[in-house]
């Protein structure tokens, strides 16, 4: 009975252990963003990943969880530290300068698509019909929320020099940064299979946050000045909630299910990220979206139903068309009768059964 309990419990709680790297991705980014007036970027971005990797590696010493061995283990986390943590908190940090708490997550959480192309040619994992029109649908919910009205008017209007124009300051602006960390993101989320091949995911994960992280504070003793003497006590609190909630426990529980779970689904949920940060985004910094906006956030939403779900829907579309199938009459009208339908087969062939 105990068994059972303790079975239903893990069931219940792991579609909300799903969700909560996305959770606290998004709070963290209006978290960090609160704090950015007061710091720089690059040491922010290693305030997220060196705290929390040395939270990451405790925890797993204390799970019993064994360390890297041998030279490719070392070789891959250290790829990954590069990809997933150096550019990937680089580019986020410089981009959130630039951008909001909650169009900056929405660019960043393009990268699903690019995941489930790179997983449907490593893993030849099935994305299906509804998978790729749930991606299609949620790239397109994004670019409403991330992208600038003006462009997308622009688009449907016989304007194209200053469609250019507006297309030239996207490029230059705080979301293309933003795009080149969701493909820092992507690539990083594949990777962690071919880490995991080598390394304890756990392990990994705390490593490379500590190894992508050390960059990140060179470039700021280097380049940067000023990075915490103007920080106040509610933005070290700020700090903290990154670098606890943000990045330990969202990377590790990301991480965790990514080294064995299906990646395409699992990618799909950083859709929601957006959500949290836009809703916290408006509650705490007072920003405020526009109506295509908010036709994204409902289009996005659709599309993490359609993605999750796409396996389910493919198998009742199936289900369908084989009822519609065997449920056709075997006989054909004739005059008001039924009469019973002629199959010949030619006395050349030969016999199936004997």
């Amino acid at each position: 009975m105990q068994l059972n309990k303790s079975a239903s419990l893990d069931s219940s709680l792991k579609p909300l252990l799903l969700i909560s790297p996305f959770f606290l991705w998004g709070t963290a980014m209006v978290a960090m963003k609160g704090v950015m007036p007061h710091t720089t970027p690059f040491f922010l971005a290693g305030m997220r990943l060196l705290p929390a990797g040395i939270l990451v590696l405790v925890a797993a010493a204390f799970m019993g969880k064994p360390q890297p061995k041998g030279w490719k283990a070392w070789l891959w986390i250290a790829l990954f530290a590069l990809v997933d943590g150096a550019l990937f908190q680089g580019f986020l940090a410089e981009g959130l300068v630039r951008t909001g708490a909650g169009l900056g997550s929405v660019m960043i959480d393009s990268q699903p698509l690019a995941v489930a192309l790179l997983c449907s040619w490593l893993f030849a994992e099935k994305i299906g019909l509804y998978g790729w029109l749930g991606l299609a649908i949620g790239v397109t919910g994004i670019s409403l929320i991330g992208l600038p009205d003006e462009l997308i008017l622009s688009i449907f209007s016989n304007t194209p020099e200053s469609s250019f124009t507006i297309s030239q300051s996207f490029f230059q602006s705080g979301e293309f940064l933003m795009l080149l960390a969701a493909l820092s993101m992507a690539v990083g989320t594949v990777m962690i299979r071919f880490v995991t091949r080598h390394a304890d995911a756990v392990t990994a994960t705390g490593w490379h946050m500590i190894i992508g992280g050390l960059p990140l504070w060179g470039i700021s003793a280097t380049t940067e000045s000023q990075q915490w003497q103007n920080l106040i006590p509610s933005d070290w609190v700020a700090l903290g909630y990154a670098a606890i909630f943000g990045s330990a426990i969202a990377y590790g529980v990301f991480f965790y299910f990514a080294s064995s779970g299906n990646l395409t689904s699992l990618s799909s949920l950083t859709f929601l990220t957006p959500i949290f940060a836009l809703i916290f985004g408006n509650i705490l910094l007072n920003e405020v979206l526009s109506t295509l906006q908010w036709v994204g956030v409902t289009i996005t939403l659709v599309s993490i139903y359609l993605i999750n779900q796409r396996d389910a829907l493919g198998r009742q579309n199936n289900k369908a068309n084989l009822a519609q199938i065997t449920t056709q009459p075997a006989f054909e009208a004739s005059d008001n009768q039924l009469t019973p339908l002629k199959i010949s087969v030619k006395e050349s062939e030969p016999e199936i059964l004997q």
